[in-house]
């Protein structure tokens, strides 16, 4: 019994790790533009949506920006 309960948490962490590590980008193309990029930044725009964002280096975009309403307001 202790080791069914242990499969079941065990699956639902797997299944929570995995959708997290694969988010919303599924229908965005990002491609990394070094020429555009500050120095200790990576600039990254959207082949689908041409959204563009700029992260630290060595991260990847992992959010669709496609819709406007995911993105947090402008702060003034």
């Amino acid at each position: 019994m202790p080791l069914l309960i242990l499969g079941f948490v065990a699956f639902f962490v797997l299944a929570w790790w995995w959708r997290r590590s694969r988010t919303l980008t599924r229908n965005c193309v990002w491609r990394e533009d070094r020429r555009r990029a500050a120095p200790g930044t990576s600039f990254h725009h959207c082949l689908t949506c041409g959204a563009e964002l700029a992260l630290p280096l060595g991260q990847e975009p992992r959010h669709c920006l496609r819709n406007p309403q995911a993105a947090p307001p402008p702060q003034e």
